[in-house]
């Protein structure tokens, strides 16, 4: 019987750890990707960094930006482009 009662905090824990994973899953894919896709464009700022001063387009390489990048994709670019030519920045 103690073998039971030792048991049964594991067993509660076991399952209210897989209740949380199973209601909390999207939100997590959600994360990930958002994680993901503001690497690349964490990505895409650096390498455009060192390209854009051909171009005349110069970003900072930053985490605001990059999730910019990552929240809207090509539309958060021209956003970011658009913002620093009316700022003058």
């Amino acid at each position: 019987m103690d073998m039971v009662f030792g048991a049964l905090p594991w067993i509660t824990g076991g399952l209210l750890a897989a209740a949380a994973l199973t209601f909390l899953r999207q939100p997590l894919e959600w994360l990930l990707g958002l994680f993901l896709r503001t690497g690349a464009g964490l990505a895409l700022l650096w390498v455009l960094g060192g390209v854009g001063g051909l171009l005349g387009i110069r970003l900072g390489v930053n985490l605001a930006n990059a999730l910019v990048l990552g929240l809207l994709g090509a539309p958060g670019f021209g956003l970011l482009l658009m913002m620093n030519w009316v700022l003058a920045l």
